[in-house]
């Protein structure tokens, strides 16, 4: 029986994690979980899972939930979150909550000795440096919960890391891959939403829009494998079939196939090294699909993935500046108070304006995330 604490749970990943555990419950046990102020569905996992601590948002929230479940725990804020994800009755942290919050959480599970499989992609762009020193100190284990990197991670299952040549990340496109950049001047946050292959949280999808999923992913693959950006390639792949691909030396390639089905990687995280039996999914059939499309991908057609790329190679605080500009400024294109194309604008600016800290500390990097932020919202308003 593995113990589960989870980060999000009322997310797209947090759902599908709760998912696996309901079908498996000889197998995991919900210890702790985290959610927002979605009440309702606090309730509901509380009622079923009977977990030992819960955060939510707000202290109000906490004290009337309290009152109805008397045998939980319920805590709140950033507090509440580091409770959860360092909770001593867990062996494993589900990280899937969405943005640079879960990066306190991840540094107190690694400090705790907990196993961390992590969705959190932007804990490692804004300090991966830090996060994976500390992992390696501890000999704690970062397992990939992103269907790209999960693709990496059992491509290279077995294999010598030192024989990989290069790393190749397949991106569906987003919700805008058929239009040029003139076309995207006056699209809605609707459309943007409308992902053509993946069931997705809402700032997820506006990045596989813009493609700064895809630069998170370059990044957070740097980190996760301890590979050079000029060796992380990415192509542009419309059917989600083939996850990612791993060039070896002799010019060998090993890829992960699957429907696109995010449950697949969670699971595969969760139950590593072993795997068991999927419930309710739909398996593979290549007949069926018949044909599958390649692409180079355009850096000058999807700017946010450029710019990701080149706050990768600058390191130090750029990427955690790049990360926390676009968080924000897709917040205000979700609000209608930027259009589409000022998303990556905002990005640049904040990195032109930027003067990088080479080596920095926990709290350099959480103090410029915060003034990043605040920089946005004021330029905007």
């Amino acid at each position: 029986m593995k113990k589960i604490s989870l980060l999000g749970a009322t997310g797209s990943i947090g759902t599908q994690t709760l998912d696996i555990i309901h079908s498996n419950r000889e197998k995991f046990k919900l210890v702790s979980f985290s959610a927002g102020m979605n009440i309702t569905k606090v309730r509901e996992i509380t009622k079923e899972f009977q977990p030992e601590i819960v955060s939510v948002m707000n202290s109000t929230d906490a004290n009337v939930l309290q009152a109805e479940f008397p045998k939980t725990k319920f805590v709140h804020g950033k507090e509440g979150l580091i409770l959860v994800a360092a909770h001593s009755n867990a062996d494993m942290l589900v990280n899937a909550v969405i943005g640079s919050v879960g990066l306190e959480p991840t540094m107190e599970a690694i400090k705790e000795g907990i196993t961390i499989a992590i969705s959190n992609k932007e804990t490692l762009v804004a300090a991966g440096d830090i996060v994976m020193t500390e992992a390696k100190k501890r000999n704690v284990a970062l397992l990939p919960v992103d269907s790209e990197h999960s693709a990496l991670f059992q491509s290279m299952n077995g294999e010598d890391p030192k024989r990989v040549s290069r790393l190749i990340l397949t991106a569906s496109g987003g919700s805008f891959r058929d239009l040029s950049r003139k076309q995207l001047k006056d699209v809605t946050v609707q459309q943007a939403l409308a992902h053509p292959n993946w069931s997705m949280g809402n700032k997820l999808t506006i990045d596989s829009a813009t493609m700064m999923n895809k630069g998170l992913e370059v990044i957070e693959a740097h980190h996760l494998f301890n590979m050079p950006y000029e060796r992380i390639d990415c192509l542009l792949h419309k059917e989600s079939i083939i996850h990612s691909i791993v060039e070896f030396e002799d010019t060998s390639m090993i890829a992960q196939l699957g429907s696109p089905d995010m449950r697949v990687p969670i699971q595969y995280a969760m139950t590593y090294p072993d795997r068991i039996p999927m419930q309710n999914a739909k398996p593979l059939r290549l007949e069926e699909i018949g044909t599958l499309h390649f692409e180079k991908m355009d850096l000058e057609r999807y700017k946010a993935l450029a710019l990701a790329y080149a706050a990768g190679r600058e390191g130090g605080t750029m990427p955690t500046v790049m990360n926390a500009a676009n968080e924000v400024a897709v917040e205000l294109f979700m609000k209608g108070e930027i259009p589409f194309l000022e998303i990556e604008e905002i990005v640049e600016r904040m990195m032109d304006q930027h003067e990088k800290i080479t080596s920095p500390d926990l709290d350099t990097i959480l103090e410029i995330d915060s003034l990043t932020r605040k920089m946005v919202y004021d330029k905007v308003k």
